[in-house]
C-alpha cells in the first residue's frame, strides 16, 4: 500500500502515521505499508481513541501485550459498506427485518452495514424464501450470534491464558510473540468452520431425533394456544453452600467441584432434556417428561452424597419458548421453588405429583408465599419409591 491507502484503510492521516512509525509504535514497517503494518496502526488508532497515550502504547508494544492484536491481520476486509436502502433493494426484505438484523449485530442506525452485515442480511433472506417464517428466522439468527459470540470468547480468552501470558512471562520478543499468535491462528482458523459444521450436524440429527419423538408421546397443542409456547418440565438445580465452600476452600477447589456437578448434569440427562443455560453453579434444564426430570434430580444427589450436595426443584407447566431458551411465569415459578430448597432437596409442585406414578413418592410440606406470586404454593420433597419409614 501507498501511504494514502494505508491512511485510508486506518482512518487518519498520512502525517500520523509516518509519526507513529517514527515513535516505534508501528515496529512492522520496514518501509512498505504491508498488511501487518497496517493492521497494527488500525490497533494503535483504537487504541488513541480509547484515551491510551503514544508512550502507553509503546511500551505495551515493547512488553508484547499486544501481540495478539496481530490476528486481525488475518481477517481481510474490502471496506464496503452499504446503505439501508441498498440493502432493502438488493436482499429483497423489508426495511424492519434489515434494521432487526442490523441492531443484532451492534450497527446503529445512522451507520452503514459492512460486506458481514450484508451477507448475514442474503442468509436470512434466502431462509425466508425457502418458506421460514420470518420470526423464526430471527430466533434463529439470533441463537446464532449468542453461540458464536460464546465460541470466540472462549477461543480469545484460553488463547490468551494458555498461550500468550506465558509467552510473555517467558520474556521473548515482541515480533517472537507476535509470530507464535499468528501461527495458532493461522492453525486454528482453517479448523473452525469444518468443526462447528461436523457438530451442528451431529446436534441437528439429535435433536430431530428428539423432536420426532416428542412428537409421538405429546398431544398437539391446542388451536387457541399460541406458537412458541409449550408443556414443559422445568428444572433448577445448584450446589447448595457453594458460596460458603469458594471462601473456605478458594476458587480452585470450588471450581473443581463445579465441574465434576455439571458434568454429572450432563451425563445424567434423561430422553429429551436439554441444560438451557448454566450461571456459576446453577444450572437449568427443561424436558419434556417431569417424571424422568424428578428422578435424574434425585439422581444427582446420589451422585455427590458429600457437602456441598445438589439442590433442586421441578416444576410442570406452560412457557414460552424464545431464541433458544424459555421464559414466563412458570420459569419464574420453578426458580423460586428451587430457592426454597435445602441441600440435598428435590421439591416439586402440585402438576409433578399429579403427572407422576409409582416410580416416586412425595412428602408434602406446607404452603408457601413465594416472592411475586399472589398465591401460596403447594409444594412436596419428592423420594426415590419405597418402603415407608
Amino acid at each position: 500500500m501507498t501511504i494514502s491507502e494505508a491512511a485510508a484503510a486506518v482512518g487518519v492521516s498520512g502525517g500520523t502515521l509516518r509519526r507513529w512509525v517514527r515513535e516505534g509504535v508501528v515496529p512492522e514497517y520496514d518501509g512498505a505499508w504491508t498488511p501487518a503494518a497496517v493492521g497494527k496502526a488500525r490497533l494503535v488508532a483504537r487504541l488513541r481513541e480509547r484515551g491510551y497515550t503514544l508512550a502507553h502504547i509503546k511500551r505495551a508494544t515493547d512488553e508484547g501485550r499486544l501481540a495478539f492484536g496481530r490476528i486481525v491481520e488475518l481477517f481481510g476486509s474490502n471496506g464496503e459498506t452499504y446503505t439501508r436502502a441498498e440493502a432493502v433493494y438488493l436482499t429483497g426484505l423489508d426495511a424492519e427485518t434489515v434494521d432487526r438484523v442490523a441492531m443484532m449485530l451492534g450497527i446503529g442506525s445512522e451507520q452503514p452495514l459492512d460486506e458481514v452485515a450484508f451477507q448475514v442480511l442474503n442468509y436470512v433472506g434466502a431462509a425466508i424464501k425457502a418458506g421460514l417464517p420470518r420470526e423464526a428466522m430471527m430466533q434463529i439468527a439470533r441463537v446464532y450470534l449468542q453461540a458464536i459470540s460464546s465460541i470466540a470468547d472462549a477461543e480469545v480468552r484460553l488463547v490468551h491464558l494458555y498461550l500468550h501470558e506465558p509467552l510473555m512471562r517467558a520474556g521473548g520478543s515482541a515480533d517472537e510473540m507476535a509470530r507464535a499468535m499468528l501461527n495458532v491462528a493461522e492453525g486454528l482458523l482453517p479448523l473452525a468452520p469444518p468443526l462447528l459444521d461436523q457438530l451442528h450436524h451431529r446436534m441437528l440429527m439429535h435433536y430431530i431425533d428428539q423432536d420426532v419423538v416428542g412428537h409421538m408421546e405429546t398431544e398437539l397443542a391446542a388451536e387457541h394456544e399460541e406458537i412458541g409456547r409449550m408443556r414443559v418440565a422445568i428444572a433448577f438445580a445448584d450446589l447448595a453452600g457453594y458460596t460458603q465452600l469458594t471462601e473456605r476452600e478458594g476458587d480452585l477447589h470450588a471450581l473443581d467441584v463445579v465441574e465434576r456437578f455439571l458434568g454429572n448434569v450432563t451425563a445424567t440427562l434423561p430422553d429429551g432434556a436439554r441444560v438451557i443455560k448454566t450461571i456459576g453453579d446453577e444450572v437449568m434444564v427443561v424436558g419434556p417428561d417431569p417424571v424422568a426430570l424428578t428422578a435424574w434430580a434425585l439422581r444427582l444427589g446420589e451422585l455427590m452424597p458429600e457437602h456441598p450436595r445438589p439442590r433442586a426443584a421441578v416444576h410442570y407447566g406452560y412457557a414460552r419458548y424464545r431464541d433458544g431458551d424459555y421464559f414466563g411465569r412458570e420459569v419464574n415459578l420453578a426458580a423460586r421453588v428451587q430457592a426454597q430448597s435445602g441441600e440435598g432437596d428435590v421439591l416439586v409442585t402440585r402438576p409433578v405429583v399429579e403427572a407422576s406414578d409409582s416410580q416416586l413418592r412425595f412428602e408434602p410440606l406446607a404452603p408457601v408465599r413465594l416472592r411475586g406470586f399472589s398465591e401460596s404454593t403447594e409444594m412436596f420433597r419428592a423420594l426415590v419409591a419405597g418402603p415407608r419409614a
